[in-house]
């Protein structure tokens, strides 16, 4: 009889909070000692965790308000799984068009210039107001 044995494990939880639905992979080595006495360890990623049924955190949510159903379970019920979303599409700048050349420098949109106008003609209009009061008080 060997000393240790290891199975592959999907655990199916679900989130009390947020309803969402996952599936957690574990391998479960079964450690044999001398004395024939069994003993699980729980293993996730290759790092020593806690069972699947002791305090899991949600992925989605970050509540520790999930449930597990028995390892197979979403296999049987596909409904529960959500599907996922689909991948979006890449964004690509549009075609130059074949007979016409680009142009040389692309221009400057409205917003920049109103992010960059706006301040500009605000620090011009202070600094304007504030030599006009120094001008009209000579005194201080």
């Amino acid at each position: 009889m060997p000393d240790w044995l290891e199975t592959r494990v999907s655990w199916p939880y679900e989130c009390l909070r947020c309803l969402h639905v996952w599936e957690a992979d574990f391998v479960v080595r079964t450690l044999i000692d001398a004395h024939g006495d069994e003993r699980q360890i729980w293993l996730s990623s290759g790092v020593v965790v806690q069972p699947p049924w002791s305090g899991t955190c949600c992925p989605g949510c970050g509540a520790y308000h999930a449930t597990s159903f028995p390892p197979g379970y979403l296999d049987r019920h596909r409904e529960l799984v959500p599907v996922p979303d689909p991948e979006p599409e890449p964004c690509l700048p549009p075609a130059a068009e074949p007979d016409r050349a680009p142009a040389e420098g692309t221009p400057l949109t409205g917003r920049l210039l109103v992010a960059i106008g706006v301040p500009v003609a605000l620090f011009v209009g202070y600094e304007l107001y504030a030599s006009i009061v120094a001008a009209a008080n000579p005194h201080h």
